[in-house]
């Protein structure tokens, strides 16, 4: 079973996950830190932000697959096909069946796809902080940055450990992406698809599922062991 397609099956996921992760949290914190401020339009703001949760994930994918992929239009566009575009470049490029750009296709579609859910659950986390903390910071001489990483970041833990943890999971399990944006460079949730349909081989499916299941539950203990030994640092900091 571990021939040099799941190895690098395994690789590619592990990238991935390792990418996804954290910029889900980046991007997350910084929509959540957004519309946590009051200002006029917060509640539209907000509606855009939430938007990608409203539509499918096939639809999201099949956009960026017609976008995307050779004679797409972002080709096109760099062909200088359309009149209000330069042109760039002198021949077709096909983002798909490039190893580097489809898989990017597919981190950028996850994490575009998935940020809302890390917002509302950071959103959560900043709207249980206490002003009063910031104001008492301030009276003190204490600059954004120290607020910052003082008291937003200590008292996000929870939230961010949430974030972490659920999103990692999510992101070893990913499929629909990358089946379709990048079907010639599968990850292990692809593999299982493969062999599992393709091959009619439910065998070595089930063992790569087992494969899969161990990552998630030790990508969870570390994460858990980690953040856990961040917060105790960060109190007593």
């Amino acid at each position: 079973m571990f021939n040099k397609e799941f190895s690098e099956a395994f690789k590619r996921t592990l990238i991935f996950v390792l990418v996804v992760t954290p910029l889900q949290l980046i991007t997350g914190l910084i929509t959540a830190m957004l519309i946590n401020k009051s200002f006029a339009g917060r509640g539209i703001v907000r509606s855009i932000l939430l938007l990608p949760l409203a539509i499918p994930t096939i639809v999201t994918t099949s956009v960026l697959l017609i976008l995307f992929s050779k004679g797409g239009h972002i080709t096109s566009l760099l062909m200088g096909r359309y009149s209000f575009f330069p042109k760039i470049v002198d021949y077709e490029i096909s983002f798909i069946s490039n190893p580097y750009t489809s898989m990017g296709l597919s981190i950028f579609g996850k994490v575009w796809r998935d940020t809302p859910i890390s917002m509302l659950i950071l959103l959560s986390g900043l709207q249980q902080i206490n002003e009063e903390q910031y104001e008492a910071a301030r009276t003190m001489g204490a600059t954004a940055i120290q607020n910052f990483f003082y008291i937003t970041i200590p008292m996000l833990m929870p939230s961010i450990s949430s974030v972490l943890i659920l999103r990692s999971i999510e992101a070893w399990k990913e499929f629909i992406f990358p089946y379709i944006l990048a079907p010639s460079y599968p990850i292990l949730g692809v593999l299982i698809e493969k062999y599992y349909v393709q091959l009619m081989d439910p065998g070595t499916a089930a063992m790569v599922g087992v494969v899969l299941i161990i990552c998630i539950l030790v990508t969870s203990y570390v994460l858990t062991y980690v953040l856990n030994k961040i917060n105790r640092y960060l109190i007593r900091a």
